[in-house]
């Protein structure tokens, strides 16, 4: 059965979608199936890979609260090569509704996810830039989590209050629930900054933090906008290297599988 990994940050901006397409794609390269999930309402990741495609196309809120079919609102990519199940801003209410159920809210994603699980290697959570029940479905769902920490002030604040949400969901929701790893992002050589917080967080977190950083690189912007993954886009650049090579840590990490 595939590996479920959310990736989750409560802060906006720290690279979270783009972790989620270009890792995602990265996999995808090294012939692994895989499912990423658009979690956020905001739909970033979706419209970063153009897979909302009409109107009244059914999301991730069709398949959780309108009974839809997980299977039936999957979209199948070529470039990169990667199934998605993607957002709308419907999502942006799904909080208000499951808080009104009763029992069992907390696993919705989970037992839709379990009908495609073994379909996949690799099944990516972008989860949304909060700690509101949506995390919460995404990290019981989940084997792991991937947390991406932005190289600028309070990164570490960030990173401790997301790790009380996992202990919490930890004891009552998902005991198996571990650390993935740490992805220091929008690193950049040059500042002092970057250098500080880089160090700050391998400090603190030592080698649950990947050794291989993504760098502010205007490549990785830019790929959204032609609905690409950075390897589609310019394989070339930092940011690409980057993330290949955070994709072979990452597949070492998880014994080559």
């Amino acid at each position: 059965m595939g590996k479920i990994i959310a990736i989750s940050n409560q802060k906006g901006g720290v690279g979270k979608t783009t972790t989620a397409i270009n890792l995602s794609s990265g996999l995808a390269q090294m012939n692994k199936k895989v499912l990423l999930v658009d979690f956020d309402s905001q739909g970033n990741a979706s419209q970063g890979l153009l897979a909302i495609t009409k109107q009244g196309q059914p999301t991730i809120y069709s398949v959780l609260l309108e009974d839809y079919p997980i299977e039936d609102a999957i979209v199948h990519k070529e470039a990169p090569n990667i199934d998605i199940l993607p957002s709308s801003i419907s999502l942006a209410g799904a909080d208000l509704e499951m808080d009104k159920m009763e029992a069992g809210k907390e696993e919705l994603l989970k037992r839709q996810l379990m009908k495609v699980r073994d379909q996949y290697d690799y099944i990516i959570i972008d989860c949304p830039p909060s700690l509101g029940l949506l995390n919460t479905n995404a990290l019981t769902a989940a084997d792991s989590v991937l947390i991406p920490v932005q190289c600028e002030y309070y990164a570490l604040e960030g990173v401790t209050q997301l790790l009380l949400t996992i202990r919490l969901v930890q004891q009552l929701y998902n005991s198996h629930l571990k650390i993935e790893g740490i992805l220091l992002t929008m690193f950049d050589i040059r500042t002092k900054l970057s250098v500080e917080v880089s160090q700050d967080v391998r400090q603190n977190f030592g080698k649950q933090v990947y050794q291989n950083s993504i760098p502010r690189n205007v490549k990785l912007s830019e790929a959204p906008s032609r609905g690409l993954s950075i390897f589609e886009y310019d394989i070339t650049c930092n940011g690409a290297k980057a993330y290949a090579g955070l994709t072979q840590e990452f597949l070492k990490r998880n014994g080559g599988n």
